[in-house]
């Protein structure tokens, strides 16, 4: 009886319960999230300077909203600023006009888009099988696959394609055509490649099979979603069609296989000689992205078309599984579509691994779902074939049932640091008050990686930094490389002239070096300037003993030094060289 009671309790679909029943399970789901997203938010508030890694690049920018003299004249700033689509940009000035501070709200907004993912991803689930329990594992999949990646954390534009793609598909599935044209609007704000996803999808729709046959779709709703949603598009999209950056053009393909940067053992890695890697798994190129099956419960949703296969009376819910679950297989061929045609024109539509990255993660998320459901409400019937008060199969069958929960539910347990989200921790905090006390309009040339967070957590200009070393547009990224390579010219060279004229030349206030940054071992040991074409030159000058003309002010212009940098005055550095 109990085991009857649980099989039901677990497997009823929505018009068998009453309304509270699928409420249960959609508040279960919004709990967890809420869970996973305060234990990201303990992370992201447990020191004064903390920062998701990707957020150094997207968010540093946005605190002229809240000074309006930080970062003048800065080229790295006003080239972030350039791409950040006007929805995401829009949200971060209104949030500061009101009092929130940009690093703030990139804290705290994380656990609201989570929340808001977890209500659309359990409703979409509930189109595809109304079963409320379906709905719970699939938003719990969501959530442990959005917390132990960077993507949700970021708050960056790909942030916010968890909620607002799943409410366009939510909207579609349901017919719902003005909230699925403001889905449609916000991906095209917030996050533009995957409005050519959503166009994909509704194009798609125009299609059915029938009778073993593909032929033009006899309901006139999907062509009235079509015709709107893709003149929606268009609007949206021709403002980024039209943009004539300064920071442009894209690098072309014959062009980018030339770089190192994009090179096998690039810092951006495209072009890779193994087609599998290229065309699969490979970061940024490939199909498919390496957390897909991440967590590894996702592998079940594999199973999915085994079940499907297998006897129906095996599996009473599959007759369930409503027409509407071929959205993700047009999702999947608009994504894939885009796919290729990023191939097709290397950059101008950004990375091509982008457009089926999270396709197949949402995909993944309801097909595992759906397979854990029918294997529940499998070794459920199983079970209930006997008349017994207790035997065997119900023992089978509940301990089935009680390593599924267990698995699901506490997968994030098994994970060492879970929530695994990419905060930076700064671990100077003396170096980052040192220089929020200069002026605001100050530079800082410097190689070092602390770099990284100087714009960040110091809310001052530096010429260049790793972090900031974008390849994709040749006017943002020739600029760059012409900086670094004079930056290391002049960092290494002997002649005080060279380094007289390029603190003139770039204006630069302070030097930020490591306390070894002068040494061959340090130029040797420090990959990421490998790629630049002032290095071989430095590494040669360091071998044949030539000293840096910046060593002599090492001692005598240092304005700051803790164990592993020092910073020295520019204008300093100018009067020791001059004698």
């Amino acid at each position: 009886m109990f085991i009857a009671r649980l099989h039901k309790f677990l497997t009823a679909t929505v018009d068998e319960k009453s309304r509270s029943h699928t409420i249960f399970w959609l508040m279960l789901s919004l709990t967890f999230a809420a869970v996973y997203g305060l234990l990201a938010i303990k992370q992201a508030f447990s020191a004064e300077y903390v920062v998701q890694d990707d957020a150094r690049q997207h968010v540093f920018w946005m605190m002229r909203f809240v000074d309006r003299q930080l970062f003048p004249n800065d080229f790295i700033a006003n080239y972030f600023q350039s791409v950040a689509p006007t929805g995401y940009s829009t949200l971060y000035k209104i949030a500061a006009t009101i009092g929130i501070h940009p690093l703030f709200l990139h804290k705290i907004l994380p656990l609201f888009l989570g929340l808001i993912s977890t209500y659309y991803c359990f409703g979409l689930c509930l189109e595809m099988l109304p079963v409320p329990m379906t709905g719970f594992i699939a938003s719990l999949l969501l959530n442990q696959h959005m917390w132990m990646t960077d993507d949700l954390a970021s708050t960056t534009p790909r942030a916010f394609i968890y909620p607002i793609f799943l409410g366009f598909l939510y909207y579609l599935s349901r017919s719902s055509l003005l909230p699925c044209l403001g889905a449609i609007a916000l991906i095209g704000l917030f996050y533009p490649p995957y409005a050519l996803v959503a166009a994909g999808i509704l194009v798609l729709r125009l299609l059915s099979w029938e009778n073993g046959c593909l032929r033009l779709s006899g309901d006139r709703t999907n062509y009235l979603f079509c015709s709107t949603g893709l003149g929606l598009i268009f609007l949206v999209m021709l403002p980024y069609a039209l943009d004539k950056s300064e920071f442009g053009p894209t690098y072309t393909a014959a062009e980018a296989k030339q770089m190192p940067v994009f090179a096998p053992n690039g810092r951006n890695a495209f072009f890779r000689p193994n087609p599998k890697d290229y065309w699969l798994t490979g970061r940024g190129s490939g199909m498919f992205p390496k957390s897909l099956f991440t967590p590894v419960t996702h592998c079940v949703g594999l199973f999915l078309p085994l079940i499907l296969l297998w006897r129906r009376s095996a599996f009473p819910l599959a007759s369930r599984i409503n027409s509407k679950i071929w959205l993700l297989l047009q999702l999947f061929l608009a994504s894939l579509t885009m796919f290729l045609a990023a191939h097709a024109t290397i950059f101008k539509l950004y990375q091509p691994g982008r457009y089926t990255a999270y396709s197949l993660r949402f995909i993944v998320v309801f097909v595992s779902a759906i397979a854990l459901t029918l294997i529940i409400d499998g070794v459920g019937n199983w079970a209930s074939t006997t008349e017994t008060k207790f035997n065997l199969k119900k023992l089978v069958a509940l301990i089935t049932t009680a390593i599924i929960a267990i698995v699901v539910v506490l997968y994030p347990c098994l994970v060492e640091d879970f929530p695994d989200v990419g905060y930076v921790a700064g671990e100077m905090p003396a170096l980052y008050k040192f220089f929020q006390q200069q002026p605001k309009d100050i530079m800082i040339a410097s190689i070092a990686p602390e770099a990284d967070n100087l714009p960040t957590f110091s809310q001052r200009s530096v010429l260049v930094a790793k972090e900031y070393a974008v390849p994709y547009q040749k006017g943002y990224y020739s600029e760059f490389l012409r900086r670094i390579n004079d930056l290391i010219r002049a960092q290494y060279t002997p002649d005080r002239a060279v380094l007289q004229n390029f603190i003139n030349k770039y204006k630069i206030d302070f030097f930020m070096l490591n306390l070894n940054a002068l040494t061959l071992q340090y130029v040797e040991d420090y990959g990421w300037i490998d790629d630049f074409d002032a290095t071989p030159e430095t590494m040669l000058a360091l071998k044949q003993g030539k000293i840096p003309a910046l060593a002599s002010a090492m001692t005598s212009c240092a304005v700051f030094q803790n164990e592993l940098v020092v910073v020295l005055n520019a204008s300093c550095i100018v009067k020791v060289t001059r004698n």
